[in-house]
């Protein structure tokens, strides 16, 4: 499965990675994985079932039914969870929070690594996450690591949040997002960091438009797919 064409894309909750990625997939016309939403879902349901220890997550991250297809306006991705749509529910902060927990968990890592890269099919993946072009597809030839302070990711979050009609508070985003960004990349599995061969590219200050238009132009001539 090695000729097949792959972009992986990390970085930090609020770089616009899931967006990103959502509309390369759909200029190149390829699958995307979005692997957070793998461990929120496994959090959702280990939080349904009630189960905390490692060895009942590791199992359960086996066995979860899960089904991901992008929304057609591509504001995001509807996730099923036994044939049950989770989408809402899995944005939640208190679901990322838990996710960022149980993704420390080793044994609960190595149970998804083999169906994350079960995605990888013809005729190209866009995966995201934080650790693709680390440890789940080290070899890919197009790796990209977006990155933005912390504070403008603070305000893009508590501007979904109010959109929504979520009452939020700016400074507990902040410290959430730090605290989160501290406990991912601090872990001992799988820590985030932009692989040594990634190309970086900073968001603060520009449109996600001009976010796919820097990887579309720094893409190898390998994996053009069908530009």
């Amino acid at each position: 499965m090695s000729n097949i064409p792959l972009i992986t894309i990390d970085g930090p909750s609020g770089v616009g990675k899931g967006t990103v990625s959502l509309r390369l997939a759909k200029h190149l016309g390829w699958h995307t994985l979005d692997s957070g939403a793998m461990y929120r879902v496994l959090a959702l349901a280990a939080k349904h079932h009630n189960i905390s220890d490692e060895n009942a997550l590791t199992h359960l991250a086996h066995t979860l039914k899960i089904h991901f297809a992008p929304l057609p306006d591509l504001s995001g991705t509807q996730v099923l969870l036994d044939g049950q749509d989770v989408s809402q529910v899995l944005r939640s902060e208190s679901t990322g929070i838990a996710a960022s927990k149980i993704a420390v968990l080793p044994a609960v890592r190595q149970a998804l690594l083999a169906r994350q890269r079960a995605f990888l099919q013809a005729p190209g993946l866009i995966a995201d996450g934080r650790d693709m072009g680390t440890v789940v597809f080290p070899t890919a030839s197009n790796k990209f690591f977006l990155t933005a302070t912390c504070e403008e990711r603070a305000n893009r979050r508590y501007k979904q949040l109010k959109e929504k009609g979520i009452d939020a508070k700016l400074p507990n985003i902040i410290t959430e997002i730090a605290e989160r960004d501290k406990r991912d990349s601090t872990r001992t599995i799988a820590p985030l960091i932009a692989a040594t061969d990634a190309n970086i590219i900073e968001t603060s200050n520009i449109s996600i438009e001009k976010v796919v238009a820097c990887i579309l132009e720094r893409m190898v001539p390998s994996t053009t797919g069908s530009l």
